[in-house]
């Protein structure tokens, strides 16, 4: 378990490295001065100064790449300059390392400088890269280390040293932390979070329940049952110790899908908005939409995906221990060789939660009915024996299930793919694209239920069962049912299914589509703008903390928002401003920096996201979404913040709290 519980750690870390992490510090064992000197019109050497603490030896710029060494690098983004060739100057050592399996090295001590030729062409501004060195302390490696670099060119065409890197601001720094803003001070005193969390738990819990019942039908797990259960109560000898062991390799079942959750609470006490960071990263949903693609393949009967033999083997090895180890690795076996039907249902599960309110809870309580719906048969059957006759036999209809949970799997891999495209704007999934797909994964679906399409191992359909049909009749409505979605009507907002596809305003046919359909934000990821706009306006402010690929947050501006109350006080009496936590978006350069927050960590504000998620953990401690705040114009908090709220008369008594507490301060 230690080994699955690291691995699942890497993978995350790994694709949440690059948005998700603090900036940490790292161990620079040499410090930089940089200055410049003109060689010729446009030719100048820079120089590169390094004192080097002591002990340690850094490695010289002729290692070869393959080697430890020491590079000057330009930044790719710096088209107007080029580098020509690069000296070096101090006193220069070399040296056998056994490290290094004898390899010859050549380093420098206490002192170096580096000299680096560079052509700058007519009208470039400015000359940046960095450093990467790496240095040797006894066993000890430091690097690649980068110290970045900047030359600004001035008005005579000389190179000037500025800053490099992000640089902390304190004017940056309080356009982030708001000093108006006192949590515990709101004017009225509605509103606040908690409720909607634990409906979500709830809500996550009986989602995890489902999906586990589902896993139940598959293949893979369903024949397991009467098998299991015939096993521990023949091999118990009488029926109490039957029953009892049976109960316990339920109990197994459920913790070890509780004991797959932990490792998410690990990073969310790491850093809070690591986890909404995870389910928003780009590359971890084009990963997602892959695995779910490959998935779906093998549930179609192309090929069969197993984890490595050797896994499950070992595990199933020590099943025969004896007592309740050995019970425990029974289900530990379950779980494993199960994994090829039940790993896409995780995945939809794992994805789901870590997106939603809750984060590590979240998944937890969705492990949890995920693990309790696989255990609940073993220990009833066992209780109740005679009802293993009642059970339908395993043949055909099994293969059935796992093609048609491989079309939905598709629709699930489009989502993802979505995510991606929303964080970073790309679109090529637009809203009724989006809609496109899923109807035309619905019309395969049902043609496969009708028999007119047929998949490796599926024998003709000689006769079209009553259950069959009743799926396929679930389907084929289903599918009329998304057919408005890819219109520009009035009917475009589909609410059964709001929050997975994207938003209104995300449409082929522009944003004015989307008026008349919803509640537009009078202005969108910029607080500053909304402020001023509300204090001209002597409103109200409503801050939207929401995200692109934030489900809950489309199911309120599509099902709460446009009711006809809710519609009118917002647009009435309020200023909306929508900022966006997971927009990927780059800031312009000036405008990223260097952020300390309450508990003293360094974290890069270089995204959109970046500045407003760090703006709502900073201000409200809180870094779920939807998240929505009413302050004055003056940003007095008018009552206690509040977050996913479907129902709309309670969303509608807590805008209207808000406005009187706002009339009261005037």
């Amino acid at each position: 378990m230690k080994k699955i519980f690291a691995f699942l750690i890497a993978v995350l870390a790994a694709f949440n490295l690059a948005q998700a992490q603090d900036t940490a510090a790292t161990t620079q064992v040499a410090q930089w001065q940089y200055t410049a000197e003109k060689k010729s019109d446009g030719e100048f050497i820079l120089h590169f100064k390094g004192t080097i603490d002591k002990g340690w030896q850094l490695f010289s710029t002729t290692m070869s790449d393959d080697d430890p060494n020491t590079r000057v690098v330009l930044d790719t983004a710096a088209a107007g300059a080029e580098l020509l060739g690069i000296k070096e100057s101090g006193k220069l050592d070399s040296r056998k390392e056994p490290l290094f399996d004898n390899l010859q090295i050549k380093y420098f001590e206490n002192e170096v400088e580096l000299l680096a030729t560079v052509k700058v062409q007519p009208g470039a501004t400015k000359v940046t890269g960095s450093v990467n060195y790496m240095a040797l302390k006894g066993d000890e490696v430091a690097g690649p280390e980068e110290a970045p670099f900047r030359f600004n060119v001035d008005a005579s065409g000389n190179l000037v040293s500025a800053a490099a890197g992000l640089q902390e601001s304190g004017v940056a720094a309080s356009s982030l932390k708001r000093s108006n803003i006192i949590l515990d001070s709101p004017v009225n005193s509605c509103g606040g979070i908690g409720s909607e969390g634990k409906k979500s738990l709830w809500g996550i819990f009986v989602l995890g329940l489902l999906g586990g019942f589902i896993a139940l039908l598959t293949p893979c797990v369903f024949p397991m049952i009467p098998l299991t259960v015939s096993f521990f109560t023949k091999k118990s000898g009488d029926k109490g110790k039957g029953v009892m062991n049976a109960s316990l390799y339920g109990f197994f079942i459920f913790l070890v899908y509780i004991l797959l959750s932990l490792p998410f609470h690990f990073l969310d006490s790491l850093n809070p908005e690591i986890l909404n960071n995870i389910s928003t990263n780009v590359w971890l949903n084009l990963f997602f939409f892959v695995v779910f693609i490959v998935f779906a393949i093998s549930f179609f009967g192309y090929f069969e995906i197993t984890l490595p033999s050797s896994l499950a083997s070992k595990t199933d090895a020590k099943t025969g221990v004896g007592g309740i180890a050995g019970i425990f690795f029974m289900a530990l076996t379950l779980a494993l060789v199960s994994f090829s039907c039940t790993g896409p249902i995780l995945g939809s599960l794992l994805a789901g939660s870590l997106s939603t309110d809750g984060g590590a809870m979240q998944l937890t309580a969705g492990m949890g009915g995920f693990g309790l719906a696989l255990a609940l048969p073993f220990a009833i059957f066992a209780l109740f024996p005679g009802w293993l006759n009642s059970l339908p036999k395993s043949g055909g209809w099994l293969t059935t299930v796992k093609v048609v949970l491989g079309f939905l799997e598709v629709a699930m891999a489009i989502k993802f793919l979505s995510n991606a495209d929303l964080v970073m704007h790309w679109g090529i999934l637009k809203r009724e694209v989006f809609f496109a797909i899923w109807i035309i994964v619905g019309i395969c679906i049902v043609l496969y239920l009708f028999g007119k399409i047929r998949f490796p191992h599926d024998s003709p359909l000689k006769k079209l069962s009553t259950p069959r049909l009743v799926v396929a009749l679930i389907f084929l409505a289903f599918t009329l049912y998304l057919i408005p979605g890819v219109t520009n009507t009035k009917y475009a907002n589909r609410a059964l299914i709001s929050g997975f596809p994207p938003p209104l305003t995300y449409s082929i046919y522009g944003e004015e589509a989307a008026k008349g359909k919803g509640v537009e934000p009078n202005i969108v990821n910029d607080y500053e703008k909304a402020l001023a706009l509300a204090k001209a306006e002597g409103k109200p402010l409503l801050v939207d903390f929401t995200g692109w690929a934030c489900v809950n947050c489309r199911k309120m501006e599509e099902n709460v928002w446009p009711k006809s109350e809710v519609k009118t006080l917002i647009q009435k009496d309020f200023i909306l401003v929508s900022l966006y936590v997971d927009d990927r978006k780059l800031l312009p350069e000036e405008a990223q920096f260097l952020f300390t927050s309450r508990n003293g960590n360094k974290k890069e504000i270089k995204t959109i996201g970046d500045k407003f998620a760090t703006m709502q953990t900073e201000n409200f401690s809180n870094n779920s979404q939807p998240f929505y705040v009413l302050i004055s114009p003056d940003e007095k908090l008018l009552t206690k913040p509040v977050g996913y709220t479907p129902d709309e008369r309670d969303y509608a008594n807590w805008l209207k709290c808000g406005l009187d507490a706002f009339k009261s301060l005037n």
